[in-house]
């Protein structure tokens, strides 16, 4: 057992030959009863010292979303607010870098305890400290019923984003006494993690709370206008029979679950109806977050801080086989496409519209495609270093997979050699594997150190356009996909618009 003094009390966590950890400790109050849809408060301090060694709540969600093994799922509920800490054992003559993960699920589910997200061969291998957060989700987090809100039951907007600003806050508050070092702070996380990272950079009061920044796999474009957040939330409101007048109060009493249900029900309906649009998504309110995170990246008002960004390779195939929110098919895609692009998309992807083809160019649609525009607009501005993930275990390109969405996080932690690892490579590749993992691993911790990732990966610059592909051997490649990018970037105005 290890002690440790935080701003808010001691916490007892867990102490190894190798590492020390400390789980669910909380980094703001619970935002249950009149802090429902508020935005996060500080902790109560507390005295004595309080175990810090058990995960606690994963955020409100589906069941199935807080899995963390065949069987088992992690308890889930409001009181969510917390983070967890991975160190090694041994004193550092000097201040650890800090890399603070940020889990993805589309800001409808995840969790932290997943054991791939523990950090603790990240840490161990860069000599780093790794800190993982839980946020409010969906309903609690991501849709914005402050128009509902009243002088008794005021709400707040952009609650996940502004929770995981609390959170990085209570890292400068706390981290030097884990051995961190505040002024050296990466966040990075995947799919909707990799947009929250996005998101930061465009948020004001993020400002001095981190220095870089690792986006793996954002859907770079999603964000809400206030009217869009306005009128999803009063559908959401009406799902649950409150009417303008006592929205406030039905809210306020209504139970986590059915809240929950009633905002996953009208996510169908609202994709459905608009397959463009996201509704589970930071709002531009104007005031926290004052534009979406990718207008705020391309006019350069974001923070000017050091960024990797890039995609996996066969970014949709998870979703064609597991989930039917993105458009993997031909009439899918035609939905999303501004009038008359499909036949420029056509012409860039030899073989469409068959299967293949089209899950392909479906995946590049919510991917790469505005990571593009992320990639072009933060490198006028701050050193970007963009990449393409395209390795694949044999078993998982025979399953159909190929360089699919979230393959990098097992390498990125350093899974490979855990069991789920060697399922990936059964049918063979866990030496190509293991030397991903080392280009992922020697860059992410090249740059949480020092802001830069290896010598051998050049700045991203809109003249050349240089991308590190990271394969089985990893190489540079100028300009990826040109006729590709080239087609979507003849169609990005009327996206924008």
């Amino acid at each position: 057992m290890v002690e440790i003094s935080t701003a808010e009390g001691v916490v007892r966590g867990l102490s190894g030959r190798r590492l020390a950890r400390w789980r669910a400790i909380p980094y703001a109050a619970a935002p249950v009863g009149a802090l429902r849809f508020r935005a996060p408060q500080p902790v109560e301090p507390w005295t004595g010292v309080r175990e810090a060694t058990e995960f606690g709540l994963a955020s409100m969600q589906a069941r199935a979303g807080a899995r963390i093994g065949p069987r088992r799922t992690q308890p889930t509920g409001e009181d969510c607010l917390t983070l967890n800490v991975v160190a090694p054992a041994e004193p550092s003559s000097s201040p650890r870098p800090v890399m603070v993960f940020i889990h993805g699920g589309a800001y409808l589910i995840g969790t932290t305890a997943l054991s791939l997200y523990s950090g603790s061969r990240l840490a161990l291998r860069g000599d780093v400290i790794v800190v993982s957060i839980n946020y409010r989700l969906g309903a609690f987090g991501y849709v914005d019923f402050s128009e509902f809100s009243t002088p008794e039951r005021p709400f707040d907007s952009n609650l996940g984003l502004r929770d995981q600003v609390a959170a990085l806050e209570w890292v400068q508050r706390n981290i030097s006494a884990f051995g961190g070092d505040p002024d050296n702070v990466t966040v990075f996380g995947e799919s909707a993690g990799a947009h929250a990272t996005l998101a930061l950079l465009a948020t004001p009061a993020a400002g001095g709370l981190f220095h870089r920044g690792i986006a793996q796999s954002p859907p770079a474009d999603w964000g809400l206008s206030a009217e869009q957040a306005r009128s999803f939330a009063r559908r959401v409101a009406e799902r649950l029979g409150a009417t303008p007048e006592n929205a406030a109060s039905v809210l306020g009493r209504a139970s986590a679950n059915d809240i929950r249900k009633a905002v996953e029900r009208q996510l169908g309906r609202s994709s459905r109806e608009d397959p463009a649009v996201f509704h589970a998504a930071p709002v531009a309110d104007g005031d926290f977050l004052p534009k979406i995170p990718i207008e705020t990246i391309a006019d350069g008002s974001a923070h000017a801080l050091p960024l990797i960004i890039g995609t996996n390779r066969d970014e949709a195939t998870l979703f064609q086989r597991f989930d039917d929110t993105l458009p993997t098919t031909p009439d899918r895609l035609r939905r999303v496409l501004p009038e008359g692009a499909e036949s420029r998309i056509a012409a860039a992807y030899p073989g469409y519209p068959a299967t293949k083809t089209a899950v392909r160019a479906g995946g590049d649609w919510v991917f790469w495609r505005p990571s593009l525009e992320v990639m072009e607009g933060h490198s006028r501005h701050a050193p970007t270093y963009a990449y393409r993930y395209d390795y694949a275990p044999r078993a998982v390109r025979l399953a159909g997979f190929g360089a699919t969405h979230a393959l990098d996080l097992i390498p990125v932690f350093g899974g490979v050699d855990s069991v789920f690892g060697r399922l990936t490579t059964a049918a063979g590749g866990h030496r190509a594997f293991r030397a991903v993992q080392r280009e992922f691993q020697d860059n992410w911790l090249a740059f949480a150190r020092t802001g830069k990732p290896l010598p051998s990966w050049p700045e991203y610059t809109e003249q050349r356009r240089t991308t590190r592909v990271i394969d089985d051997p990893a190489r540079l490649e100028v300009d990826p996909e040109k006729s590709k990018r080239l087609a979507w970037e003849s169609i990005r105005v009327a996206v924008r618009d």
